[in-house]
């Protein structure tokens, strides 16, 4: 197994820049396989506490959003309403208009793990007109799923020429996340099991916190995790690129 790379300061400089322009910051870790089953015990889970969800991705079948930095989904989720983002990354917050910057349903958010980090602006929505499953099972159109300001910002990130309506469905995934407060852990941690349909599977654990906190969190949490075993060394995997490559290589 890989290990983690560590930052070196020019790295944690720039981190340190972006956390003081973001509205949050979520910590994550990704499980190696084989430590999976020791790290749920070790924390205390019940599977049966976990909320399943299923996550829509849209594309091109080459990829074209995510190598221009966007991410385009929609999500159905156990007894809550469907929800939507696109989400553009990185980005570096100062760049960014005022008028999307001050949108309500706009947040900026640094993903921070073992060794690096992201800074991304995500355009969030609720789903109204029609449900994701409706829409995804008609053929679209799946512009229906997305604000007018999701929309209008999509337009303005997308590559020339890659409408909405014209993307691919890369999905579902299904998910399982779990809200847990474990004892000796003074902060909610989120644990969500991405299952694929090759049978692969990534666990993953986060938790969010403001800018200010977010390193005093940091080592909290690592000191929480290691007191438990949980492996903090291992390579770590992105779940909606592991997604977004999966189907994109069935359509291609």
């Amino acid at each position: 197994m890989e290990a983690a790379p560590t930052m070196d300061d020019a790295r944690l400089a720039e981190l340190v820049g972006l956390i003081e322009f973001a509205d949050s910051v979520e910590l994550k870790l990704t499980v190696p396989d084989e430590n999976r089953r020791a790290t749920v015990a070790a924390l205390g889970l019940d599977p049966l506490d976990a909320l399943l969800r299923q996550v829509y991705f849209f594309d091109t079948p080459d990829l074209a959003l995510e190598s221009a930095g966007l991410v385009v989904r929609a999500r159905r989720t156990q007894g809550k309403p469907d929800d939507s983002v696109v989400k553009l990354r990185p980005v570096v917050p100062q760049e960014l208009p005022e008028r999307v910057r001050a949108g309500k349903r706009f947040g900026i958010e640094v993903d921070a793990m073992p060794g690096g980090f992201v800074c991304s602006g995500s355009f969030k929505g609720a789903v109204k007109s029609r449900p994701v499953r409706d829409t995804v099972l008609a053929g679209g159109p799946l512009r229906k799923l997305f604000t007018k300001g999701q929309r209008a910002f999509y337009a303005e990130h997308a590559p020339d020429g890659i409408e909405l309506d014209g993307l691919a469905v890369l999905g579902p995934v299904h998910v399982l996340k779990l809200k847990s407060s474990p004892e000796g852990y003074d902060r909610r941690l989120v644990v969500e099991l991405w299952l694929y349909p090759d049978g692969s599977q990534i666990l993953e654990l986060s938790t969010k916190c403001a800018p200010e906190e977010a390193f005093d969190v940091a080592a909290r949490s690592r000191a929480f995790l290691a007191e438990r075993s949980v492996e903090l060394s291992g390579e770590q995997r992105t779940k909606t690129r592991t997604a977004l490559e999966f189907f994109a290589g069935e359509l291609r």
